[in-house]
């Protein structure tokens, strides 16, 4: 709205003097300014224009209403003529326009809430008085926006008084619990009570109430009503206001129902502990921790509510809940949360932290490692364990192998094939949970008694399909698992033992370590995670020089969202940077079990918001500084998050704490805290996506790219180069390919390629021309026969795009194609 607007209005308003067509004009003039109501002096206009005489008031909006109604009259004026009703004639809006009201009405069952302005809750209210229900989209609306703190009280008032339906529709388990709870007063009334969970924690009071509302439904009700719901929880059946869905339908939760689920995860605490409760409060805290773009993780309250549950729960199924969710939650206070209630069963048992995690994995039914057989009637089930999956097979009454469920397991046997795919997918997700607390072991520095050691990892009907294809160390002499025994690199069996750690290549010189990795081709076994393959970064002359920093992995631009996750994977402890005047301590890292705290320095990179930065103002990409080592108990590091330098604000007018001279720092610790690094490096840097070859916006980092995406190889890309070496006879292109330096070379028919063994990037002949193929998101790599270990994408990705252009004449793809 100009100021001009304003005048004319002013002046027809004081003294009112009866020009009602021109002040009509004058208003609708200045709402098509600015198309909203959002400008404060609005407040005043309304405030004089409720102030005119009835009868002046009722010609204005007669007057407003003719021009609705003109044909000429433009989107502006028909949108905004029911809202100017409803804000200044709150006697005369009901009987004009009642059709555009009730279509203003509807619209908000789509939106996100109620803006600031009153005139959705005139209109509402008159519905409400007229004797018609609002529908239940809309009752969603207004809860939503009276769970804002900044909402107007009448509207939060407003909003309490609409109690039906008992849940916001929108979401698809809200919706599915609405269905089973119809006709059904007494589960009504608990997801009711469940609706009031507010608190962080639940009162006494409200735990009463609802232990009196589970009993005349029983417990084994309740719960079987309630599991699906959880299940179903961060789908939406409809979008609202500006937020996107996904293909899955995730998306935020509804905050007025976020408040159910959180009551429900403390009803579920009150029943007798069962297996189905703790997993679906497992599930249900990485449901809720699950990021969503531009908003951070979905809900941490209820995975909070969900925890909490869980900690409540008796019995082994809980324990390894919280267990697997301490090695896989990021979220800084769900994951303290985890960390506190496992603690308080270590102590409760006497027990370590350690010592309780490894406790807390169950076996699921596996009786040996790694398998176990279950006859339903003359059919059996076999579960086993590959690698870092399970599969389910089956044999019939010969013993003959059968590739789908049998018949009769389906129609005599239901229960029992619920409990067996059940079992599958929790020693899938216990897997993973598992080989990753096993890759973070290197740094926690335990030793284990033979005898336990043997019971709780390598005898382990689970966890023992990690520990077998691992190398350990039984009293300093490294032994692997094969034929049934633990064995030294002469295949001589040991048997017994004092003390085991985990076998870690930076003790070992390079001929034990390619030996160990020729031992295990020989056994063909594949380790979980790199360990004889795991690269080992070793003080250089420039860190000795430095001194107290090392500057190998400064330079670089990552992405920062990527980076952020990543190190929240591994360990770390980060704070995104915003485009704010404001600081932040760098990536860190703490090492109890060493009295050491690693630090690497980033900073928020570009000046432009909007193309630097998210919409919420999060830089999109980083830039990279120094890695350093303080004592743990150091004052933290700050810099401010556009860029400058990092200083310690030691408190109490302390001195500053000097860092550790870097080769003072323990090889094992410097290797592994490195070797983080150049993951962050290697995975979030721009510098690996293909699609960046014009150097990102203007252009600004293009000589990055180049150099990054086909210079010389980190530690990571040489181990990848050693190993390729050896796979690359067995393809079935080996007589098309060859290593040469930094390159996997490619000969197709159309041209010669070259793969970058650290990016995955590609050059072809004649004159180094670029490349782009864009992976897939989860690429495989192609059948080579024995991997020496998993996990490593990149060395999928170089393989795939090899097999693809050794066969350049059948490609399809017209991208691809346009560039060859």
């Amino acid at each position: 709205m100009t100021v001009t607007d304003f005048e004319e209005i002013t002046e027809l308003l004081r003294p009112y003097v009866g020009r009602t067509n021109e002040l009509a004009v004058a208003l609708l003039k200045a709402v098509a300014a600015r198309g909203n109501f959002h400008d404060s002096r609005w407040n005043s206009v309304f405030h004089d224009l409720s102030a005119l005489p009835s009868a002046g008031r009722t010609a204005l909006a007669d007057a407003l209403v003719a021009h609705h109604l003109a044909a000429e009259a433009g989107t502006v004026v028909r949108d905004h003529v029911p809202a100017l009703l409803c804000e200044f004639a709150h006697d005369l809006f009901r009987d004009r326009l009642p059709a555009e009201h009730r279509e203003k009405l509807a619209e908000l069952g789509r939106q996100s809430g109620v803006g600031y302005r009153h005139h959705h809750q005139l209109l509402a209210e008159a519905e409400i008085e007229a004797g018609r229900l609002l529908a239940p989209d809309i009752v969603a609306a207004f809860r939503r926006s009276a769970m804002s703190p900044y909402c107007r009280k009448p509207l939060v008032e407003f909003a309490a008084g609409l109690t039906e339906p008992v849940l916001n529709v929108g979401e698809v388990w809200a919706e599915q619990a609405l269905r089973d709870t119809q006709g059904d007063p007494d589960m009504q009334a608990l997801l009711r009570h469940a609706v009031t969970a507010t608190a962080a924690r639940p009162s006494r009071p409200w735990e009463k109430q609802a232990e009196s509302l589970i009993l005349p439904l029983g417990a084994d009700r309740v719960r079987v009503v309630l599991l699906p719901w959880l299940a179903l929880a961060g789908r939406r059946t409809f979008a609202v206001g500006r937020e996107p869905l996904g293909a899955d339908g995730q998306s935020a939760y509804d905050a007025y129902n976020a408040n159910a689920l959180r009551g429900l995860a403390w009803v579920l605490a009150l029943l007798p502990a069962h297996p189905d409760s703790a997993r679906a409060l497992g599930a249900l805290v990485e449901t809720s921790l699950r990021k969503i773009p531009g908003l951070g993780p979905r809900n941490p309250k209820v995975a909070n509510a969900a925890v909490g549950a869980l900690s409540r729960l008796d019995g082994e199924a809980a324990l390894a809940e919280l267990a697997r969710l301490g090695t896989r939650v990021t979220y800084k206070g769900t994951l303290k949360l985890v960390d506190a209630a496992l603690q308080t069963r270590a102590e409760a048992l006497g027990l370590s932290r350690e010592e309780i995690e490894e406790l807390a994995v169950p076996a699921y039914g596996l009786t040996d490692v790694g398998r176990a057989e279950l006859l339903l009637g003359e059919v059996a089930a076999v579960l086993e364990v590959r690698g870092t999956r399970v599969l389910l097979g089956w044999r019939n009454a010969v013993g003959k192998e059968v590739k789908s469920v049998p018949a009769a397991v389906k129609r005599d046997h239901a229960e029992e094939l619920k409990e067996l795919k059940t079992a599958v997918k929790d020693i899938d997700g216990m897997l993973s949970a598992q080989s990753e607390r096993l890759d973070r072991q290197f740094l926690a520095n335990r030793t284990w008694p033979y005898a336990t050691w043997r019971e709780r990892y390598l005898d382990h009907p689970l966890v023992g399909t990690l520990a077998r294809r691992l190398l350990w160390t039984v009293d300093g002499t490294a032994v692997g698992f094969a034929d049934g025994e633990l064995r030294t690199l002469a295949d001589d069996p040991v048997r017994e033992g004092g003390e085991v750690r985990l076998w870690h290549p930076v003790d070992h010189e390079p001929a034990a370590i390619v030996a160990w990795r020729d031992w295990l081709e020989r056994h063909t076994i594949t380790q979980p995670f790199k360990q004889a393959h795991r690269e080992v970064y070793l003080l250089t002359d420039a860190e000795r020089a430095t001194g107290t920093y090392s500057n190998r992995f400064a330079a670089h631009v990552l992405r920062q969202h990527q980076f952020n996750s990543l190190a929240s994977v591994r360990g770390w402890r980060n704070k995104l940077r915003l485009m704010v005047d404001d600081s932040a301590p760098p990536a860190t890292r703490a090492l109890p079990q060493w009295g050491l705290r690693a630090e690497y320095w980033i900073h928020g990179e570009g000046e432009e918001f909007g193309e630097d930065t998210t919409e919420s103002g999060s830089y999109l990409r980083l830039t990279t500084d120094q890695v350093r080592f303080y004592p743990i108990d150091a004052p933290q590091n700050e810099a401010d998050c556009y860029g400058s330098e990092y200083r310690m604000w030691p408190r109490d007018g302390a001195e500053p704490v000097e860092p550790v001279p870097i080769a003072e720092v323990p090889p094992l610790v410097l290797s592994e805290v490195l070797r983080d690094v150049d993951l962050f490096v290697g995975v979030a840097s721009v510098g690996n996506d293909p699609t960046w070859y014009d150097g990102g916006p203007e252009g600004r980092y293009r000589a990055y790219w180049a150099s990054y995406g086909f210079g010389e190889l980190g530690q990571g890309a040489e181990t990848r180069r050693t190993l390729l070496e050896r796979l690359v006879p067995r393809l079935a292109i080996a007589d098309r390919c060859t290593l040469e330096g930094r390159f996997l070379h490619v000969k197709g028919e159309r041209h010669t390629y070259k793969i970058h063994l650290g990016s995955g990037n590609i050059l072809m002949t004649p004159n180094d021309q670029y490349l782009c193929i864009v992976p897939k998101p989860a690429a495989a790599a192609p059948q080579t026969g024995y991997l020496p270990f998993e996990g490593d994408r990149m060395l999928a990705v170089i393989l795939s795009k090899a097999m693809l252009l050794a066969a350049d004449t059948k490609i399809t793809d017209p991208t691809i194609l346009s560039q060859l």
